[in-house]
């Protein structure tokens, strides 16, 4: 069985997501690595990209509360691994997918930027 080379881009097999213009030797990414995406695919807008391949991902939501029959907002950090080939910023919406634990605290990737958010 012959491995995959590091530099071919692949088919992660979710519909509508472009693949990265660069290239990256990175094996925990989805499109040059050998990372299989399954599970949950989630969008939230980059917080954090301080730390080193990793960066903070805020989701807000509503949570419908019964006592009261009305709806509160609430907001979740997600930590999620970013590949070298995909260029975001603070304040960038992105899309994430959820993959094998790769830390502590990281069980999700970035798959591609949405839009820069105003």
């Amino acid at each position: 069985m012959e491995s995959m080379r590091l530099t071919e881009t692949h088919n992660i097999g979710i519909p509508d997501v472009k693949e990265p213009n660069r290239i990256c030797e990175d094996p925990n990414c989805p499109f040059h690595g050998e990372l299989s995406l399954r599970g949950r695919i989630l969008s939230g807008v980059v917080v954090s990209t301080k730390m080193h391949g990793t960066i903070v991902i805020q989701r807000d939501y509503n949570y419908y509360v019964p006592k009261y029959q009305r709806y509160e907002r609430r907001r979740s950090k997600i930590a999620a691994h970013l590949p070298p080939c995909i260029d975001v910023q603070e304040g960038d919406m992105v899309r994430i997918a959820q993959c094998r634990k790769l830390a502590k605290t990281v069980d999700f990737v970035v798959i591609e930027r949405i839009t820069k958010e105003e």
